[in-house]
Protein backbone atom coordinates (compact mmCIF):
# COMPACT_ATOMS: atom_id res chain seq x y z
CA UNK A 1 0.00 0.00 0.00
CA UNK A 2 2.93 2.68 1.07
CA UNK A 3 4.44 1.85 -2.26
CA UNK A 4 1.47 2.48 -4.38
CA UNK A 5 1.22 6.05 -2.35
CA UNK A 6 4.77 6.55 -2.90
CA UNK A 7 4.67 6.00 -6.38
CA UNK A 8 1.03 8.38 -6.87
CA UNK A 9 2.93 10.80 -4.95
CA UNK A 10 6.00 10.76 -7.25
CA UNK A 11 3.70 11.11 -10.44
CA UNK A 12 2.19 13.81 -9.24
CA UNK A 13 5.38 15.64 -8.58
CA UNK A 14 6.73 14.66 -12.44
CA UNK A 15 3.17 16.03 -13.66
CA UNK A 16 3.36 19.44 -11.85
CA UNK A 17 7.01 19.66 -12.75
CA UNK A 18 6.16 19.89 -16.16
CA UNK A 19 3.18 21.93 -16.24
CA UNK A 20 5.51 24.27 -14.00
CA UNK A 21 7.77 24.19 -16.90
CA UNK A 22 5.39 24.87 -19.64
CA UNK A 23 3.73 27.91 -17.59
CA UNK A 24 7.18 29.28 -17.16
CA UNK A 25 7.81 29.23 -20.63
CA UNK A 26 4.46 30.59 -22.02
CA UNK A 27 5.56 33.27 -18.75
CA UNK A 28 8.49 34.35 -20.68
CA UNK A 29 6.52 34.58 -24.05
CA UNK A 30 3.99 36.88 -22.69
CA UNK A 31 7.13 39.35 -20.70
CA UNK A 32 8.81 39.31 -24.33
CA UNK A 33 5.47 40.33 -26.02
CA UNK A 34 4.80 43.06 -23.15
CA UNK A 35 8.38 44.41 -23.63
CA UNK A 36 7.95 44.71 -27.00
CA UNK A 37 4.56 46.62 -26.22
CA UNK A 38 6.32 48.50 -24.46
CA UNK A 39 8.58 49.52 -26.36
CA UNK A 40 5.88 50.23 -29.47
CA UNK A 41 4.55 52.48 -26.96
CA UNK A 42 7.70 54.27 -26.36
CA UNK A 43 8.39 54.80 -30.45
CA UNK A 44 4.95 55.98 -30.79
CA UNK A 45 5.06 58.62 -28.52
CA UNK A 46 8.20 60.00 -29.59
CA UNK A 47 6.21 60.23 -33.09
CA UNK A 48 3.46 62.14 -31.92
CA UNK A 49 5.93 63.88 -29.85
CA UNK A 50 8.01 64.68 -33.48
CA UNK A 51 4.86 65.72 -35.50
CA UNK A 52 3.32 67.87 -32.84
CA UNK A 53 6.68 69.50 -33.40
CA UNK A 54 6.89 69.20 -37.14
CA UNK A 55 9.41 67.03 -37.34
CA UNK A 56 8.12 64.20 -38.18
CA UNK A 57 9.23 61.29 -40.82
CA UNK A 58 6.41 58.41 -41.59
CA UNK A 59 8.70 56.80 -43.14
CA UNK A 60 11.72 56.32 -40.35
CA UNK A 61 8.61 56.44 -37.60
CA UNK A 62 7.06 53.20 -39.37
CA UNK A 63 10.47 51.28 -39.75
CA UNK A 64 11.53 51.66 -36.25
CA UNK A 65 8.14 50.36 -35.39
CA UNK A 66 8.28 47.30 -37.46
CA UNK A 67 12.06 46.49 -35.96
CA UNK A 68 10.80 46.96 -32.41
CA UNK A 69 7.52 45.20 -32.86
CA UNK A 70 9.04 42.24 -34.78
CA UNK A 71 11.77 41.51 -33.09
CA UNK A 72 12.48 39.08 -30.60
CA UNK A 73 12.61 40.83 -27.14
CA UNK A 74 11.62 43.85 -28.16
CA UNK A 75 14.33 44.09 -30.53
CA UNK A 76 16.68 44.17 -28.05
CA UNK A 77 15.65 47.03 -26.34
CA UNK A 78 15.61 47.59 -23.03
CA UNK A 79 13.14 50.24 -21.79
CA UNK A 80 14.03 50.03 -18.31
CA UNK A 81 17.66 49.62 -18.55
CA UNK A 82 19.34 48.55 -16.01
CA UNK A 83 21.08 51.10 -13.32
CA UNK A 84 24.72 51.49 -13.97
CA UNK A 85 27.23 54.32 -12.35
CA UNK A 86 26.74 57.60 -14.83
CA UNK A 87 22.56 56.63 -15.64
CA UNK A 88 20.46 58.72 -14.58
CA UNK A 89 16.51 58.56 -14.09
CA UNK A 90 16.20 60.62 -17.26
CA UNK A 91 17.16 57.41 -19.32
CA UNK A 92 13.48 55.88 -18.03
CA UNK A 93 10.34 56.41 -19.72
CA UNK A 94 8.46 58.96 -18.97
CA UNK A 95 5.73 56.72 -17.23
CA UNK A 96 8.72 55.27 -15.03
CA UNK A 97 10.02 58.75 -14.72
CA UNK A 98 7.00 59.66 -12.63
CA UNK A 99 6.75 56.44 -10.55
CA UNK A 100 10.70 57.11 -9.20
CA UNK A 101 9.69 60.30 -8.37
CA UNK A 102 7.04 59.60 -6.30
CA UNK A 103 8.65 56.33 -4.35
CA UNK A 104 11.46 58.98 -3.59
CA UNK A 105 9.58 61.36 -2.35
CA UNK A 106 8.22 58.88 0.36
CA UNK A 107 9.33 58.91 3.46
CA UNK A 108 8.70 55.17 3.89
CA UNK A 109 8.79 52.37 1.79
CA UNK A 110 5.48 52.34 -0.80
CA UNK A 111 3.01 49.81 -1.79
CA UNK A 112 2.03 49.39 -5.80
CA UNK A 113 -2.08 50.49 -4.44
CA UNK A 114 -0.29 53.85 -3.53
CA UNK A 115 1.37 54.69 -6.61
CA UNK A 116 -1.50 53.43 -8.30
CA UNK A 117 -3.52 55.92 -6.93
CA UNK A 118 -0.97 59.02 -7.02
CA UNK A 119 -0.53 58.23 -10.86
CA UNK A 120 -4.89 58.42 -11.03
CA UNK A 121 -5.64 55.00 -11.90
CA UNK A 122 -7.25 54.09 -9.54
CA UNK A 123 -7.12 50.67 -6.78
CA UNK A 124 -9.10 48.27 -9.13
CA UNK A 125 -6.77 44.97 -9.51
CA UNK A 126 -6.62 46.08 -13.22
CA UNK A 127 -5.18 49.49 -12.57
CA UNK A 128 -2.66 48.41 -9.73
CA UNK A 129 -1.12 45.17 -11.38
CA UNK A 130 0.34 47.12 -14.61
CA UNK A 131 2.17 49.70 -11.55
CA UNK A 132 3.05 46.87 -9.60
CA UNK A 133 5.12 45.03 -13.06
CA UNK A 134 6.60 48.79 -13.24
CA UNK A 135 7.52 48.96 -9.76
CA UNK A 136 9.05 44.91 -9.84
CA UNK A 137 10.65 46.08 -13.55
CA UNK A 138 12.84 49.13 -11.49
CA UNK A 139 13.33 47.04 -8.75
CA UNK A 140 14.78 44.24 -10.67
CA UNK A 141 17.01 46.51 -12.64
CA UNK A 142 18.43 47.89 -10.16
CA UNK A 143 16.69 51.30 -9.95
CA UNK A 144 14.44 50.62 -6.40
CA UNK A 145 14.69 48.26 -3.69
CA UNK A 146 11.66 46.05 -2.99
CA UNK A 147 10.91 45.02 0.51
CA UNK A 148 9.90 41.51 2.11
CA UNK A 149 6.47 42.90 2.28
CA UNK A 150 5.83 43.85 -1.29
CA UNK A 151 6.44 47.91 -0.78
CA UNK A 152 9.12 49.86 -2.49
CA UNK A 153 12.14 52.21 -1.49
CA UNK A 154 14.52 54.39 -3.60
CA UNK A 155 17.56 52.87 -3.35
CA UNK A 156 21.01 55.89 -3.82
CA UNK A 157 22.22 57.18 -6.47
CA UNK A 158 25.75 54.18 -7.60
CA UNK A 159 28.92 56.27 -7.43
CA UNK A 160 30.19 57.48 -10.81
Amino acid sequence: MADVLVWVMQRRVVVLADRAERLRKELAGIDAEVARLEASEVVIGQFIEAERSGQADDRAVAEELERVTTAPGAGGMLLVPHREPGVDESALPADYQAIMKMVTAASEPVPAKDVSVQLGRGTQPGQVEPVRDKLRRLADRGWLHRTPAGRFTALPQPPV
